[in-house]
């Protein structure tokens, strides 16, 4: 699912936030943001990031993310810090001012790259990058009490019975019935793909929107990597640069289409 969200203005913040940055002199806003909005605001003490989350479901999603960034901040990912996050329950609003970290998503720069070999090492690089997820051991806070794939298909359910999603009653009853053959589970992000890793000097340097942070099923991850996109996974040849980056071979086709053109239409 995808919203389109107003951005923030700076009057908005709340104090607690207000207070921990100092005086706000600008924000702005970038091409990012599905569930929540995002600014970059510059302020008295440094550049840091503010997100915003309004309704129950995006509030949620908010405050996983922020979970997430908690227990993984002494792993060596590539993650941004949370200074804080603040919830107000009467508005139904979440609030988040995470570390700035400079660089564009790596959907930018792969729109923009017009050298092939560059092209091709960033896409191996970003195969790079989530093998090292996968090798992260998994937080204990991180790990729910039911299968991965059980939880996203309750999940999936409820989506589909409250909410405004792409799947279908038939889809989620044929992803029900053909689950995919069991793999051991890892450290997942949940939403691995070109636009939630940031690039600086053709360098991975963040990976950003941990909402589905867990202990799940890596296809998942591979599989949303790889989703067709400008400049990006337009032809097989980047398929393999990417899983020679990660180090394992391929998804399958039928993998691919389960979670990537299956699950993920829930979400």
């Amino acid at each position: 699912m995808r919203k389109t969200m107003k951005p923030i203005a700076i009057q908005e913040i709340p104090e607690h936030i207000q207070n921990d940055v100092g005086t706000i002199y600008a924000i702005h806003f970038p091409k990012q943001g599905y569930t929540s909005d995002v600014g970059i605001i510059e302020t008295a003490n440094g550049t840091y990031v503010v997100k915003r989350a309004k309704g129950e479901r995006f509030c949620a999603s908010l405050e996983k993310d922020a979970k997430a960034l908690t227990c993984l901040s002494s792993t060596a990912l590539p993650i941004p810090t949370l200074y804080r996050f603040h919830e107000t329950k009467h508005k139904k609003e979440a609030w988040a001012l995470l570390e700035y970290i400079e660089g564009e998503t790596l959907q930018q720069a792969l729109e923009k790259e017009t050298n092939e070999a560059k092209r091709q090492e960033l896409i191996f690089r970003f195969g790079e990058m989530l093998a090292k997820i996968h090798s992260t051991p998994c937080p204990r806070e991180l790990i729910g009490q039911k299968p991965w794939l059980d939880e996203m298909l309750e999940k999936a359910a409820y989506h589909l019975a409250h909410d405004h999603v792409d799947g279908t009653a038939e889809l989620l009853d044929e992803l029900m019935k053909k689950r995919p053959a069991p793999c051991p589970p890892t450290l997942i992000h949940g939403d691995f793909t070109i636009d939630n890793v940031l690039v600086r000097d053709g360098n991975m340097v963040g990976i950003i929107d941990w909402s589905g942070g867990a202990f799940g099923d890596p296809r998942y991850d591979a599989a949303l990597a790889i989703r067709p996109k400008q400049n990006a996974f337009q032809h097989e040849s980047d398929v393999i640069v990417f899983f020679e980056g990660y180090g394992k071979k391929p998804i399958t086709k039928e993998e691919y289409e389960y979670f990537a053109n299956g699950l993920y239409e829930f979400f």
